[in-house]
């Protein structure tokens, strides 16, 4: 009877193995939050936030997972530091409490409440955006998902691109609308490597 068990268990174990969670930890230098909003009306601007972090755990057995991502709002870059005639740089206006208020609110922080799965791969990250002191929720579509082994360190790594919309003057951010677009579209470029 031991022995049956023993066998029974020994053929499980490949099993829970394969459905553990598995933890990823974002790559600094290929994570890329940017993002873009209308001026004028004449054309689409854009930025990005140089300085990001996070992590991101996979269950694909259980189709689960969840995402923390933080992002320094202060890192956030349009090519536009030099301020010339101008009182202030386009950067240096969007750290103001205008726009990001980087000296109150330093980080911009995405916490999942739950992902959606199509087959293997996630399609979908519900959670809540906190930006400006000011949480709501918002969903990531995940346009791109990949997990490989990284072609040279061999080490397992996953990532994609996903992208959401938001209201900025849902969190308050109202200045310049609606000369400047009230909708602001975000973007991911991320990969994450296996801890």
């Amino acid at each position: 009877m031991k022995t049956k068990a023993l066998g029974m268990l020994a053929m499980a174990l490949p099993l829970a193995v394969m459905a553990a969670p598995e933890n990823y930890t974002l790559d600094p230098y290929h994570t890329y939050p940017y993002f873009e909003v209308d001026h004028l009306g004449v054309s689409t601007m854009r930025g990005s936030f140089e300085k990001s972090s996070g992590k991101f755990t996979l269950d694909h057995a259980a189709k689960t997972g969840s995402v923390e991502l933080t992002v320094e709002t202060a890192s956030i870059n349009t090519g536009d530091n030099d301020k010339g005639a101008r009182p202030r740089a386009r950067n240096d206006h969007l750290r103001t409490a205008d726009f990001f208020n980087v000296a109150e609110f330093p980080r911009m922080t995405f916490k999942s409440t739950g992902v959606k799965f199509a087959g293997e791969n996630p399609v979908e990250i519900a959670g809540n955006l906190t930006l400006v002191g000011v949480t709501k929720p918002l969903v990531l579509k995940v346009e791109r998902w990949v997990c490989k082994d990284h072609p040279v360190s061999k080490k397992p790594m996953c990532g994609g691109n996903a992208s959401a919309t938001l209201k900025r003057s849902e969190f308050g951010m109202k200045y310049g609308i609606p000369a400047i677009g009230d909708e602001l579209k975000l973007y991911f470029e991320f990969e994450g490597y296996k801890d």
